[in-house]
């Protein structure tokens, strides 16, 4: 069947209601004759007695039977796949529920270098291939709950399609018990992949709150409710690929590449502190020469142990904000003040920038500001446009930074002096039984800061009549 036609006795036929005949071969007929959907016997036999033979006719019967039962096929497996389709988004939605239901483990920085020691990879298979599904679902939940204009822009709803993707991936090994060595190859190649599609998820979620902020008027409660969800989106993200680089750097094809022997997968467990504040230094000032045409020189003040060794830490955040405030080439040193207590490891970066108003500390970590320039698509042309914009313009360094430092139960705080500059002091755990993983749990009260539109409010501030409510207090204490 062709476009609608049939071919019986090498004669073509329209099958349409009205399929055509022949030309009769008697002279008792000079035109079409035509048999639709409820033609009576009697009419066929009346079309046998106007000069058709009965073969040809027997052929339209048997061919407008052909093209019924493969019109009827057709609609059937039409039928079939849209029904398949329904029954994979249904139990995809159920399987999301299902594993929404359970609590991500929150792992230690010492229990990643104890079984990173060990690197068996079959231990490392059956506990990802349950965690991985439970923390992707814990987070598309929580997508699910953002405002109707949010998830409708394009960018955000891409984001949403490489998380079901992904955990469509990770579910396919829950229900496989075999652990071979095709298996764990595949498991292994899978994380890769999952790795490698989220790698933008950060730049493309910010291009979808910048498509909602250039359509639409956004409210107090939708930017709550968008701060609220993008700290726990990324957090949840460092997560997951703290997991997969760990168990794709242990058990990945390019393990003999790897020129860092000491690393036990991602982590450096003795990393020195100096070495990463200089490289951290190094990249920052190639982006202030590039961008600002000049940069602050570095200067570390004190490196203080209190057993007189050297210090080990993992992170520190780059400081890019003193450059705008000295319009000369001239520029104050950033001071670098390095301390390990028994409790913390402390890491105080001093600037003179200027500094900033006390009422804007707080708003310096809210995703949906920032004092540099928006990006546009066409600024992003080149790799270093991009670089730059995902750094500054999208206002998201402080922000994504402060997670960080919390993911192992650590902080990043700013101390303003306006009109003289800033401190940035970041606090990371001194022992590492103590560095625990924080994950976003999807509960009812997560839930409920999503659909709930009125704080109460509790506090009350005479200066500009603003009262507060319980939240905004905490945010700034």
């Amino acid at each position: 069947v062709i476009s609608g036609t049939s071919c019986v006795n090498g004669k073509l036929y329209v099958a349409a209601d009205t399929a055509c005949l022949p030309p009769p071969k008697a002279d008792g007929c000079t035109g079409y004759h035509y048999r639709g959907k409820n033609t009576s016997n009697k009419q066929m036999h009346a079309m046998r007695g106007t000069g058709h033979n009965k073969s040809d006719i027997d052929s339209v019967s048997k061919a407008r039977v052909f093209i019924q039962q493969s019109h009827f096929a057709d609609q059937k497996r039409s039928s079939k796949m849209r029904l398949i389709s329904y029954r994979l988004a249904k139990n995809l939605e159920k399987m999301v529920d299902f594993y929404s239901q359970f609590n991500p483990s929150s792992l230690s920085i010492k229990q990643f270098i104890d079984f990173g020691l060990k690197a068996n990879e079959q231990k490392s298979y059956q506990f990802l291939k349950k965690e991985l599904p439970v923390r992707l679902a814990n987070i598309m939940k929580e997508i699910h709950l953002l405002p109707d204009n949010l998830l409708k822009m394009p960018s955000v709803n891409l984001v949403n399609n490489w998380y079901t993707q992904s955990f469509n991936e990770m579910i396919e090994f829950e229900v496989d018990d075999g652990c071979t060595e095709q298996t764990l190859d595949k498991f292994c190649k899978i994380l890769v992949k999952i790795r490698n599609r989220h790698s933008d998820v950060v730049q493309t979620m910010a291009q979808g709150v910048l498509e909602l902020k250039d359509s639409h008027e956004i409210d107090l409660h939708t930017e709550n409710s968008i701060q609220y969800f993008l700290d726990r989106f990324y957090m949840s993200r460092i997560g997951i690929r703290m997991l997969i680089n760990q168990h794709t750097l242990l058990f990945g094809d390019h393990i003999n590449s790897n020129n860092h022997h000491q690393h036990i997968g991602c982590i450096d467990p003795y990393c020195d502190v100096i070495s990463v504040v200089k490289d951290a230094y190094e990249n920052a000032r190639f982006l202030c020469d590039q961008y600002y045409l000049t940069s602050p020189e570095l200067e570390i003040c004190k490196s203080i142990d209190a057993d007189d060794e050297p210090i080990k830490i993992v992170y520190v955040p780059s400081h890019l904000a003193i450059v705008e405030h000295h319009k000369t080439d001239i520029l104050p040193p950033l001071q670098v003040t390095i301390v390990k207590g028994k409790e913390d490891v402390c890491v105080k970066v001093s600037d003179q920038g200027g500094g900033i108003p006390r009422s804007l500390s707080e708003r310096m970590f809210h995703y949906m500001y920032s004092t540099a320039p928006q990006p546009s698509k066409s600024d992003a042309h080149t790799i270093f446009n991009a670089i730059v914009f995902t750094i500054l313009g999208y206002g998201y360094g402080l922000p994504i930074s402060r997670l960080y430092a919390r993911y192992l139960h650590g902080d990043l705080v700013l101390l303003p002096c306006d009109g003289f500059g800033t401190e940035a002091i970041i606090y990371l755990k001194a022992l590492s039984n103590e560095a625990n993983e924080l994950l976003p749990i999807y509960n009812k009260m997560s839930t409920r800061f999503y659909k709930t539109t009125d704080h109460t409010i509790d506090w009350r501030s005479t200066c500009n009549h603003t009262p507060i409510s319980q939240q905004q207090f905490t945010q700034t204490q």
